[in-house]
């Protein structure tokens, strides 16, 4: 089986690839995914993917198998945009495919994972499979703006609930078991205006803020630390404040503050942290994501995402060790994401153990010029295809 898996996913190597470029070629910003989905369904179409669909959200969802058990391997296909394009060497949205690589805006982060999928669903359906799992293929949306909102969705709304999932994102093939959580603040400072000419008549919120801020360079330095996941940290990443003129005392200052939970860190804990630095003229908020998808459904989260992380001899993970081993023949390191993911939900709030394994290296996220090596993508396809197998010898 493992000798036909591998074989299928050389044969289907162009068409991979080809799936890959064809998404990237379409931008794609979180709330602005549709035509991106429209080419996945007409992709999984091609793939001979007879069970797909569109949920109330905007999620597309392929489903392969009618075993007891549920298995999700999922992919978020919005991407962030592109930066100063002049960084670039190549059209951002060419989806070029040169030198072992298919190059531009989402082939890393994390569209290469949403082809190498495809190909799986592929060849799973071409060998009937009919084995102990249910497998959902879920290309989600929005997750760069909310990580983890498509999945409350799946889980809330539609009712989908896996037993494991896989986080597609990219690990540069290797195992991931956990990855530190996020949350937003937005503290909010109140003063006094007066003209300034005078300013001892009103109470300078920049002054305040300023005096915060200060403060919050001095808690990061302070903030727990994990063996696997690492430090957690903060940092303020928006300074504004408001005044009737610019010859006023400004009277409204705001500090937006990005959140990295490592384990034990929660977000009622990181809250009173922020809260013991204020005075009485400040207050601090998690704010609400209510953004409409594509679809205009809108769904609310809260701006905060759990920490997660699972045990290296669970079995969900040992049961990637053993298919990395058995398609490769090497072992895998096993390790943890430096960002966030769409886990932060389906392990984060629900405990559903995930696994993280996906093409492209992490280093390129974000970044100008980014690229996934074909290789990549063929052998992503081949793990998501085997371990189906691979867990039903638990």
């Amino acid at each position: 089986m493992k000798q036909e898996i591998l074989k299928k996913t050389q044969e289907y190597s162009s068409f991979t690839s080809e799936c890959l470029s064809g998404m990237v070629k379409i931008p794609s910003m979180s709330g602005e995914e549709k035509e991106v989905l429209e080419k996945v369904s007409e992709l999984l179409d091609k793939a001979g993917i007879k069970n797909h669909w569109t949920d109330g959200l905007g999620n597309v969802i392929a489903k392969i198998g009618n075993g007891k058990k549920i298995l999700a391997v999922d992919a978020h296909i919005d991407t962030v945009d592109t930066g100063d394009v002049s960084q670039w060497e190549l059209d951002p949205f060419s989806g070029t495919i040169k030198d072992g690589y298919v190059h531009g805006r989402g082939t890393v982060d994390q569209e290469g994972g949403a082809a190498s999928m495809i190909t799986a669903a592929r060849i799973l359906q071409e060998m009937n499979y009919d084995g102990d799992w249910t497998i959902y293929f879920t290309f989600t949306i929005m997750e760069e703006d909310a990580d983890g909102m498509a999945w409350l969705y799946l889980i809330e709304k539609e009712g989908i609930k896996p037993d494991y999932c896989v986080i597609t994102e990219p690990t540069n093939l290797n195992i991931y078991r956990g990855h530190r959580g996020r949350m937003e603040m937005e503290v909010y400072f109140k003063g006094l205006s007066a003209h300034a000419s005078a300013p001892e008549r009103g109470k300078n919120t920049i002054y305040n803020a300023a005096r915060f801020a200060v403060q919050l360079e001095e808690l990061n330095e302070k903030l727990k630390t994990d063996e696997l996941l690492g430090k957690g940290t903060l940092a303020p990443t928006v300074f504004s404040s408001d005044a009737p003129s610019l010859c006023a005392i400004p009277d409204k200052a705001n500090i937006h503050i990005d959140r990295r939970l490592t384990w034990g860190e929660t977000k009622e804990s990181a809250v009173k942290e922020i809260s013991d630095l204020l005075g009485e003229d400040a207050t601090v908020e998690v704010p609400l994501y209510d953004k409409p998808s594509y679809k205009g459904t809108v769904f609310k989260q809260e701006k905060y995402f759990p920490t997660w992380k699972i045990e290296e001899n669970h079995p969900l993970i040992q049961s990637g060790v053993t298919n990395f081993k058995s398609l490769f023949e090497k072992d895998p390191v096993v390790d943890k994401w430096t960002f966030s993911t769409n886990a932060v939900a389906v392990c984060g709030r629900y405990e559903i153990p995930c696994l993280g394994f996906g093409p492209g290296n992490e280093v390129m996220a974000h970044a100008p010029n980014e690229k996934t090596p074909i290789e990549h993508l063929d052998k992503a396809a081949a793990f998501y295809a085997l371990l189906p197998f691979t867990l039903e010898q638990q």
